[in-house]
Formats: C-alpha cells, structure tokens, sequence
C-alpha cells in the first residue's frame, strides 16, 4: 500500500512543481529583466567613467569612486541635498502632524467624516504637474487674484512674491504637502481604526481627557502605521522630480533642485539647459546614494520603531 502511494503521490508532486514553474517563470523573468539587471548595471556603472547611459560596456572607463567624489563636490548637488534634507525633515514634520490632527478627527464619529476624508484625499487624484502648474499660476500668482495673496490681504498684510528665489523652495513644500497630507492620512485612520474599542471605554470610565487618551492610547498603538508612514514618506522625499521640474521648468536652479532632477540632467541632458553635460556615470551614484538613503532609512525606522504593538 505504501508503495502504491508512493507510486500516486510522486507524479501529482511533479505535475504541481511543472506548474509551479510554469507560472512562475513570466514574473521571474520579468524581475531579472526589469529590476534586477537595470540595478545591478546602475550599481556597477557608478564606478565608471561613462558619458551615455546606452553605451556598451566595451567604452566604460574604470572611474573608482571618484564619481561619488565628483558629485559630492559640485555644489549643485550639494544644494539638491540639502533641499531633500529639508524637504524630508520640515516637510516630514508638517504633513505628518495634519495628517494624524485629521485622522483623529475623522475616526471620532463626526458627520460627514466620508465626505471630509474624499476631499482631503482628492488632490492625490490630481496629476502631479496639474497640480503644480494650478499653485503656480492660481494660489502662487504675485498679482492681486492670487489665492494667498488674497489671503494675506484679509489681514492687511503686504503681497509676497511667492515664486522669487528667497521663497519659491518654500511654495514648492507647501504645494507638494498639500497633496500629500491625505494620503497619510488613510494611513493613520486605518491604524487607529484598528485599535479596540475597549481601551477607549475603559479609559473614559476611568476618568481619561481626550487628549490622554491621545497620548496614552493612540498614539502608543500607532507604531505601525508611523512606521509605514515614515518609510513611505522618505521614498516619495527621494523620488521628488516633477515638482522640481514644474517649478523650474528651464535651468535647475540651486532653490529648487533635488538629486533626482540633478540625475536626470546628467544622464540625460536638457534641451532647454544652458548647460548639458552628460555623465551617466555620475547620475548613476546619484542613484545609488538615493537607493542606500531609503534603504539606511528603512533599517532605522525599524531599529527605532519597534515592531511590539500590543495585540489588538
């Protein structure tokens, strides 16, 4: 009998591992060819001299690290770095205090709470350059209809030239926030929509404000969703490009340029560019360094963050 088995079991082991093949070979393939041969040639070509991102491997000029040394001192790319720092770290702080004021609001049992949270939520429907060109030529307009100019001048204060040079970093955050804080938001909102009702009945019996509740409550079993919050926060940090390019659409400007925009004009060039060099070698470390930044921060976010919420 134990032969007979035997006998049953070993070809429907080997149909279902044919199968198993058979679908997987397509995303495996697929993988290899879009992901990990494109990353692996990026991490290699950042250690050679290489002006197009097309050329054969036979013209590559074994460069060392002296691409990394290069882009380190151009003090363009310096100023990109600062600006994600800055974007990362203000911008970070901003949108992620609306984001969770708004979820807790909206997980309170008000009215309409559908109706806010879509509005919200709605610019992230919008096209990124839609969004960007709508802020610059409506909210941003230095003339009187512009929508914060309008705005300042309900409190009597002067006009702001919101897209000259000491301000147009400033009003590029704003209007990237903007569209940000409601997809955040859903995050905090299914966090705290996770979390029983039972610790909040208690805490009321118990004499807990809400605000204690918030604090000792909340916010303790929300170390998941901050968690995902952050990581995804840095990824779209690091891959901050279009707005850049809306804001300023002809020559990258020290105000304004993040890495991504830096890479692109390395690797590819601009025609409206006074100038257009083109290093692929150099825009491939860029991308590394951008890769080894939401890695580095994913790990921290983790180390820091520990993953110990309490079983809900």
């Amino acid at each position: 009998m134990a032969k007979e088995k035997q006998k049953h079991s070993s070809p429907m082991r080997s149909k279902t591992r044919n199968m198993l093949i058979l679908f997987l070979t397509p995303a495996v393939l697929l993988y290899l060819m879009v992901f990990l041969y494109p990353s692996v040639r990026t991490i290699i070509m950042s250690f050679f001299k290489v002006e197009g991102v097309s050329d054969p491997v036979s013209t590559w000029q074994f460069n060392g690290i002296a691409n990394y040394l290069d882009a380190f001192n151009d003090t363009l790319f310096r100023s990109s770095m600062m600006n994600l720092g800055k974007l990362w770290l203000i911008g970070g702080i901003c949108v992620m205090t609306l984001s969770l004021l708004y979820a807790v609001v909206l997980t309170t049992g008000m009215k309409g709470k559908n109706f806010f949270r879509s509005v919200i939520y709605l610019p992230n429907l919008v096209s990124a350059v839609a969004m960007g060109i709508m802020w610059l030529y409506y909210a941003f307009n230095k003339e009187s209809f512009g929508l914060m100019n309008t705005i300042l001048g309900w409190f009597g204060a002067d006009p702001v030239m919101w897209t000259d040079p000491s301000h147009k970093f400033w009003s590029m955050l704003i209007a990237y926030g903007f569209g940000m804080v409601g997809y955040h938001m859903l995050i905090f909102m299914s966090g705290i929509e996770r979390i029983g009702n039972d610790y909040y009945e208690a805490a009321t019996i118990a004499g807990a404000s809400v605000f204690q509740q918030f604090r000792y409550i909340t916010f303790p079993l929300l170390k998941g969703a901050i968690r995902t919050n952050l990581v995804m926060w840095t990824v779209s940090s690091v891959g901050f490009f279009i707005w850049g390019q809306v804001f300023d659409p002809v020559n990258l400007s020290a105000q304004t340029v993040m890495p991504l925009n830096y890479m692109y004009e390395l690797v590819f060039g601009s025609s409206n560019a006074a100038q257009s060099v083109r290093n692929s070698g150099i825009g491939a470390s860029v991308g590394v360094m951008m890769a080894a930044i939401v890695v580095l921060m994913f790990w921290l976010t983790n180390f820091i963050v520990k993953n110990d919420d309490v079983e809900l």
